[in-house]
Parts: structure tokens; C-alpha cells; sequence
């Protein structure tokens, strides 16, 4: 008797041991979490992780870290996040630069933005802004910077940090039957930095890092990139208003997971992100900002993003770019 009491006595703080260390069982969070952005500091996206950041930590009670990890289009931030554990603590915030356009632009991708991420929320829209730098370039209007660019052939370079600036010139480019050439970046924000300088004379750009800058008067915009105007920047045409007939252009924000990553994380995350993304005071923190907030469901995300693939497949094929 004492043999066998013995045996259930161990038996049963083995179990609570085995419990006590299950991840299906742990309170999620109870450490840290960390946003990675694909762009450096100061780009659109970054803006938007840093806002949602401190909401977020409010909400779920943890301390929450934005780190970015720019460049290659942001296969290096990608590449990590599909790497790493999925627990629930490395989250991907990032754009359609990641997660549909790279797949248009690239024949090959060092990650599968399907296969090796968890969908959690759509985080928002933002309309791209055609800019120039106001000392090299005199025009006030797009059908005048257009003749402009026919008059100087070869003569004017647009920067671009992310897929959709990229291909947000190529398209002006094709559909204007102008003569440009782009010069690549490692983010946006370094990109306007040159415009604003003069090294570059214009970008077609996340309206979050290109608008606050027009402001100042460093930089003129000239039109925005959706099909009609925003409230994010009412006084500016649209391209296709201005002339430039079928152009229209919107990148967007998600926010994702390693796949495997476990189903309560991947639930309390999006409920913390629907509700930040329905606070009426965040929304106009981030209309300030340039940037629409939306949220979804994982689901509705997946679905979005398969469409928005295929759409951006489109465009590349339209803006006429090679692909790599």
C-alpha cells in the first residue's frame, strides 16, 4: 500500500509538472511581444506598428517592441518572422509589399507568404502621393510635369523604398509615355530624404511619408494614387483626374504570425487589434497620418490578400516591369 501511494504521489506531481509547462495551457502573453517591420524607422509602416504598439500592450498587459528590419524589399524581415518560433511573441507588421506584390514582382521568393505565416488582422489602407522636389522641378499640375518629362527625356529619377513605390513610378511611367528612371532604396523614408534633397526628383509613395514633408514645403505633391480623392488628402487630384487615365494604386497594412503559431495567441491578437483599429481616437491618429484604418478577421485577411495577389500580378504585367 505504501509501495503504490507512493507511485501515486509521484505520478501526480509528474502530471502537474507536464501541465504546468503546457503552451496550450500557459496564459498568453506573459512576457514581451515584438513587432517587426519590414521598412526602416519613419516609413509608413513603421508609423502604423509604433501607434497599434502601445494600444496593444495596454490591451493584452505586456510590454510590446517594435523592431525593424529593412531592406531587399523586406525578404530579411519576411525570411526571420517565417523562421521563427511560433508561440506568439515575433509578429509580422507589414504591407501588400510582402504578402502580394513581392509575389508579382519576383519569380522567386525566399518565403512563402502563404504557407509559412498565420493571418491575424488586416491593419489598413494608405494611398500612395506623386511628389517632387520643388527646386528641380517647376511644374504645379501632372498634365504640367508631364510635358515637363517629355521635354527632358532620361532626365528625372524617382526613388523607391517598397514594391509599390517601385512600381508605383514604372506605371506612371508606362501609362504617361515618359522616360524615367528609378533608383532603388533601401526604405522610403531614405528615399524621400534624397528627393527632398535634389539627388532624386520624385517618388510616387505611402501618403505617411510623404505627405508631412509636402506640408513643410519640401516637397510639392502634385495628385494621389486612388480612383477618387481621399479624405486623407481632399485638395489633391487623383492621377486619373489629372490625366494619367487607369492609374490607381492602394498599398495596405496586415499584421501576421509564424504558421503553427497556436490558436488562443493568434484570437487574443486579433481581438486586441479590432478593437485599437475601432478606437475613434486611434483612427484619427492614424488619418492624421496618412493611413485608413480597417480591421478583419484572420479569415477575411487570407481571402484578401489572395485577392490582392492576383491583383498586383496585373498591375506588374501592366506597368510593364520585369520580373525577377
Amino acid at each position: 500500500m505504501k509501495m503504490k501511494h507512493f507511485k501515486y504521489i509521484i505520478s501526480t506531481a509528474l502530471a502537474g509538472v507536464v501541465l504546468a509547462g503546457s503552451p496550450a495551457l500557459a496564459a498568453y502573453p506573459d512576457r514581451p511581444i515584438t513587432f517587426v517591420v519590414p521598412f526602416g524607422a519613419g516609413s509608413g509602416t513603421d508609423k502604423l506598428a509604433r501607434v497599434l504598439a502601445e494600444n496593444v500592450s495596454k490591451l493584452v498587459g505586456q510590454t510590446v517592441v517594435v523592431e525593424n528590419k529593412g531592406g531587399a524589399s523586406g525578404f530579411i524581415a519576411a525570411q526571420e518572422i517565417a523562421r521563427a518560433k511560433p508561440d506568439g511573441y515575433h509578429i509580422f507588421v507589414t504591407s501588400n509589399t510582402t504578402h502580394a506584390s513581392n509575389s508579382a514582382l519576383f519569380k522567386k521568393l525566399p518565403y512563402d507568404p502563404v504557407k509559412d505565416f498565420a493571418p491575424i488582422s488586416k491593419l489598413g489602407n494608405i494611398p500612395l502621393v506623386l511628389v517632387v522636389n520643388p527646386k528641380s522641378i517647376p511644374s504645379k499640375t501632372v498634365p504640367e510635369y508631364i510635358d515637363y518629362l517629355k521635354q527632358n527625356p532620361d532626365k528625372v529619377f524617382f526613388g523607391s523604398g517598397s514594391t509599390s513605390a517601385r512600381i508605383g513610378g514604372e506605371l506612371f511611367k508606362i501609362l504617361t509615355g515618359t522616360k524615367i528612371s528609378n533608383v532603388d532604396y533601401k526604405s522610403n523614408p531614405q528615399a524621400v530624404v534624397d528627393t527632398v534633397g535634389g539627388q532624386i526628383q520624385m517618388m510616387i509613395a505611402d501618403a505617411a511619408t510623404t505627405l508631412p514633408l509636402a506640408r513643410e514645403g519640401k516637397l510639392r505633391a502634385l495628385a494621389v494614387s486612388t480612383s477618387k480623392r481621399t479624405d486623407i488628402a481632399p485638395d489633391l487630384p487623383t492621377l486619373a483626374e489629372s490625366g494619367v487615365k487607369g492609374y490607381e494604386m492602394v498599398a495596405w497594412f496586415a499584421v501576421y504570425a509564424p504558421a503553427g503559431t497556436p490558436e488562443e495567441a493568434i484570437k487574443t491578437l486579433n481581438q486586441a487589434f479590432v478593437k485599437t483599429l475601432n478606437d475613434p481616437a486611434i483612427v484619427k491618429n492614424l488619418q492624421i497620418q496618412g493611413i485608413e484604418a480597417e480591421s478583419s478577421s484572420p479569415e477575411e485577411l487570407a481571402a484578401f490578400q489572395k485577392a490582392e495577389t492576383e491583383k498586383w500580378v496585373d498591375i506588374v504585367a501592366k506597368a510593364g516591369v520585369d520580373v525577377r
